[in-house]
């Protein structure tokens, strides 16, 4: 049985492939100079509109999202930023510097990672939540995707 449910999940991250493998589209966020790589390949539906500026894909099969946001920035440092948006607790990962914050963790059996860029105007972000199942099929995607953001 072990071995059933480890060849489905190996077939459901399949499409995945590494990022080199991905097809990759530049989104940009015209009203704050956000841009950022997606992998349009794996995100292949708009989800929606979050808060601010921006716009939330998904997979088709809804196993995962992401979310490329700009919000105005009303001069609070990446710490305190943070901290009112109440992240849940048992946070994994933490990285807050000067000028961004990353955090990630384990919820309902999802990985969710946030990275929040700061520059004078807006904050920049993106949210992406999948499968913890599938973590290291993942990795290279979300590497990409995190250090891809950027504002003009």
């Amino acid at each position: 049985m072990k071995a059933v449910v480890a060849a489905l999940i190996a077939l459901s991250a399949a499409p995945l492939g590494g990022a080199r493998a991905q097809s990759w589209t530049p989104y940009r966020i015209p009203e704050s100079g956000t841009s950022v790589d997606i992998p349009s390949s794996v995100f292949t539906e708009v989800a929606g509109q979050p808060d601010g500026y921006g716009r939330q894909f998904r997979t088709s099969d809804g196993r995962a999202d992401l979310t490329v946001q700009a919000v105005p920035n009303q001069g609070l440092p990446p710490a305190e930023f943070l901290a009112r948006k109440n992240p849940p607790s048992g946070i994994v990962y933490r990285r807050i510097a000067p000028n961004f914050f990353v955090v990630s963790s384990i919820k309902r059996d999802k990985i969710w990672y946030d990275r929040c860029n700061f520059s004078r105007r807006y904050v920049h972000c993106v949210l992406i939540n999948y499968p913890a199942v599938e973590k290291r099929q993942w990795d290279p995607l979300v590497t990409r995707i995190s250090h891809s953001l950027r504002a003009d």
